[in-house]
C-alpha cells in the first residue's frame, strides 16, 4: 500500500500520508466506493471502466451536466441539483456545484450508507467538481467512511482565475477528507514539455485512475501486495 502511494508521489502531493496509509492497511473486507464529481471526476470513473473496473469496489458518477453523464460508464450515475441546474451544468461556478450537492444531500447519504472507504475524484477549478466534492466528502464522513480525495489542479494555461478557484476548492476539500492526493497537471507538462494538451488531460485521468485502482485492489486482494 505504502509503495503505491509513494510511487504516486512522483506526480502528486499527499497530505496526512502516514496516518491514512495505516488506516487503509487495516480496512480488510469493506464496502468501497469510487465517486467521481463533475466532468474530470466522471472521466476518472470512465477511465477505471476502461481499465477493467475496480475489483471489489462500486463506481458512482455525479454531475450537474446530464449530457456529459450519459457518456460515462459507472455502476451508478446521478444528476445532482436537477431543480437548480435543470441538468445543464454549473457554468463553471463552484457555488452552483455546492448548492447542487446540498440539494441532494439526503440522496448522497443513501449512496454512501454503510461505506467503509470512499474515494472522491474531481478536477478542481471548474464548477461542479470544485463545489460538490467537499460536500460529497463531508457526507461520506458523516456515514462513517474513511475518505480519500483524488483531485487535479488545472493547467496554468487555463487561467489564473480557474487556478485560484481550484486552490479555494482544495482547501475546502481538505476540511472533510482524511487525505487528499493532489495531481498538479503542470507537473505532467514539466515531465513531457511538448505533450499536446488533449493528451495531457488523458494522461492525468489515467494517473488518477491507476492510483485508485491500485490502492483499492491492494485492499480487496491482499495477495497483490506480494
Amino acid at each position: 500500500m505504502k509503495g503505491i502511494l509513494e510511487n504516486a508521489s512522483r506526480y502528486t502531493q499527499t497530505n496526512n500520508f502516514e496516518e491514512t496509509a495505516a488506516e487503509l492497511e487495516g480496512i480488510g473486507h469493506a464496502r468501497i466506493i469510487c465517486a467521481g464529481c463533475g466532468g474530470a471526476g466522471n472521466n476518472t470513473i470512465n477511465r477505471l471502466s476502461m481499465l477493467g473496473g475496480v475489483m471489489g469496489a462500486e463506481t458512482i458518477a455525479l454531475n450537474t451536466d446530464r449530457q456529459h453523464l450519459e457518456n460515462i460508464q459507472a455502476d451508478k450515475k446521478f444528476v445532482i441539483g436537477k431543480e437548480l441546474t435543470k441538468g445543464l451544468g454549473a457554468g463553471g461556478d463552484p457555488s452552483v456545484g455546492w448548492e447542487a450537492a446540498q440539494e441532494d444531500r439526503h440522496k448522497l447519504k443513501d449512496l454512501f450508507k454503510d461505506a467503509n472507504l470512499v474515494f472522491v475524484s474531481a478536477g478542481l477549478g471548474g464548477g461542479t467538481g470544485t463545489g460538490s466534492a467537499p460536500v460529497v466528502a463531508e457526507v461520506a464522513k458523516e456515514c462513517g467512511a474513511l475518505v480519500v480525495g483524488v483531485v487535479t489542479l488545472p493547467f496554468r494555461m487555463e487561467g489564473s482565475h480557474r487556478f485560484e478557484k481550484a486552490i479555494q476548492g482544495l482547501e475546502a476539500f481538505r476540511r472533510y477528507a482524511d487525505t487528499v492526493i493532489t495531481l498538479d497537471n503542470n507537473k505532467l507538462l514539466q515531465l513531457v514539455p511538448n505533450m499536446p494538451i488533449d493528451y495531457a488531460f488523458s494522461v492525468s485521468d489515467e494517473v488518477l485512475a491507476e492510483m485508485v485502482k491500485g490502492i483499492t485492489e491492494t485492499i480487496t486482494q491482499p495477495s497483490l501486495v506480494n
